[in-house]
């Protein structure tokens, strides 16, 4: 498995500056299981926003915490 927080910067970095990327894109683009990925991306994620790389939203709205569906943007992308 590739590292999820690596993964989840490159992805961010090839796409707009405020554009969002799924979680579940990271996991498959680590695993060829991507749903036994998820609980090393959501780590991942959270160690990212608690060193302020990511930001997390849901339809529009800042997430302060990963809790339920959500998306991964840059950080100071708001």
């Amino acid at each position: 498995m590739t590292d999820p927080m690596a993964t989840t910067l490159l992805l961010l970095a090839r796409r707009a500056p405020d554009a969002t990327i799924c979680p579940s894109e990271v996991a498959r683009a680590i695993a060829p299981d991507w749903r036994g990925a998820m609980p090393a991306v959501h780590a991942a994620v959270d160690g990212l926003v608690h060193d302020g790389r990511v930001r997390l939203s849901w339809k529009g709205r800042t997430l302060a915490t990963r809790s339920g569906p959500y998306r991964i943007g840059r950080s100071g992308d708001d």
